[in-house]
């Protein structure tokens, strides 16, 4: 095994390095993590927010960070995977970690883990709270990786926990239905501190976890919601008072009125120690940004960019899609993971789909062109697929193909999305 890079070292060197100091790419479990952080005396944060779900999370987590900054607050925001760099991983005041900042983190990790296998992940947590705790951030507010019960994120006590949805994905990890699922998810709740659930159908399993650890739980539709006033203003109400008048938030989508009144909730929850004005809650509404989510790259032909990956999160595409007007034709350039419900996603999306060109992501996970293809096949639709070795061959015919008045969609994963941010700058 190759030696650790010094803390002088270029980041992408502790990349490579982080990535082989553990057999598996995933291993869940809080001893490891648990461990490394006594080594390091690392301090929690002075406030914490855990965001886990299956769809949302990530949108969740940018409406707390933008609305917590705009207020005056020192942030510091967790979040995975990236899309372009590893820097968008951790945030404070809203911008990017630097590589000697990074570099200089995975050091202080590398010096005190000793014999202790880390994950690529495990690493970058402990890494991200390091940073966290030398910059002084105010409000910590942390993405769950994968689940909740043992990702390393679980290993900080959160003052409130928040899961944004709960649906089918990584069963091989989590469970094979909605109810195994939501109890590994659960888990990031603790006793006496608020938990929100941001979807109206909550899974027996997670209530009853809440409620057997004595874990106040909020639920979308129960005790708090998003009302919304015409096109342009929405209404938040909830236990700890009300919003009027709103404006919509800028990320696109029906679906995230829920993750913003989720958001909202949370911070009414913490009101006593974290104040928040309405003008400062409208101004961390429109001010929001988060790529990957429905993102409308700016000219002709529109382009429309969603991370999607799982039926849950290609249902809401599907429905975003339908409230974005008319195009003569919609071509989606589309590649997947192996370990997805590819069949689920084609379903979800097919009826807003004129023409498919399907590739192949980088990785040992991607799943094969020719596989996607057959999917398509199997429901009728070969004869509108093509098939290319690369998302960026894919992305590039599009372009050729795609009328002033058509629509390109990428979409099926988050490397997906990042190869054609890439070519797309």
């Amino acid at each position: 095994m190759s030696a650790a890079p010094g803390p002088l070292a270029p980041l992408g060197q502790w990349l490579d390095y982080i990535s082989a100091q553990h057999p598996a790419k995933i291993a869940l479990g809080l001893d490891r993590v648990r461990e490394v952080m006594g080594r390091m005396g690392l301090a929690p944060p002075a406030m914490t927010i855990t965001v886990g779900g299956t769809n949302g999370k990530g949108s969740t987590c940018a409406y707390l960070e933008c609305i917590l900054r705009t207020a005056g607050y020192r942030t510091g925001l967790y979040t995975s995977p990236h899309l372009l760099r590893y820097n968008e991983r951790v945030r404070v005041d809203g911008a990017e970690a630097g590589d000697a900042e990074l570099a200089r983190d995975f050091a202080r990790v590398e010096s005190a883990r000793g014999a202790t296998p880390l994950t690529y992940f495990e690493f970058g947590t402990l890494a991200a709270l390091a940073a966290f705790e030398r910059l002084r951030v105010e409000v910590a507010i942390l993405e769950v990786g994968l689940g909740g019960r043992l990702d390393a994120v679980n290993a900080v006590d959160p003052d409130c926990a928040i899961v944004s949805s709960v649906d089918l994905d990584h069963q091989a990890w989590l469970g094979d239905d909605r109810e195994a699922i939501a109890r590994e998810k659960a888990h990031i709740f603790r006793p006496g501190r608020p938990a929100l659930f941001g979807d109206v159908d909550p899974p027996a399993s997670l209530v009853a976890h809440a409620q057997a650890i004595g874990a106040p739980l909020q639920v979308l539709g129960r005790d708090f919601r998003a009302v919304p006033r015409g096109e342009r203003q929405w209404d938040f109400e909830g236990r700890c008072g009300a919003r009027r008048s709103l404006p919509m938030p800028a990320l696109r989508g029906p679906w995230q009125l829920a993750n913003a009144a989720t958001a909202l909730a949370a911070l009414g929850e913490l009101a006593g120690r974290l104040p928040v004005s309405l003008g400062e809650v409208k101004r961390g509404l429109t001010g929001v940004r988060l790529a990957g989510r429905l993102q409308v790259l700016p000219g002709r032909p529109v382009v429309v960019l969603d991370v999607a990956h799982n039926p849950h999160a290609a249902r809401a595409l599907a429905a975003g899609l339908g409230e974005m007007g008319f195009h003569e034709n919609t071509i989606a350039v589309f590649a997947m993971l192996a370990d997805k419900d590819i069949g689920a996603v084609i379903d979800a999306v097919s009826s807003r789909v004129d023409r498919w060109h399907v590739a192949t992501v980088p990785g040992e996970r991607a799943a094969s062109a020719s596989r996607v293809a057959g999917l398509l096949a199997e429901r009728g639709l070969g004869g509108r697929t093509r098939v290319f070795a690369t998302v960026r061959l894919a992305w590039e015919a599009a372009l050729r193909e795609a009328g002033p008045d058509d629509r390109i969609l990428v979409f099926g994963s988050f490397l997906t999305v990042a190869e054609v941010l890439e070519a797309a700058r």
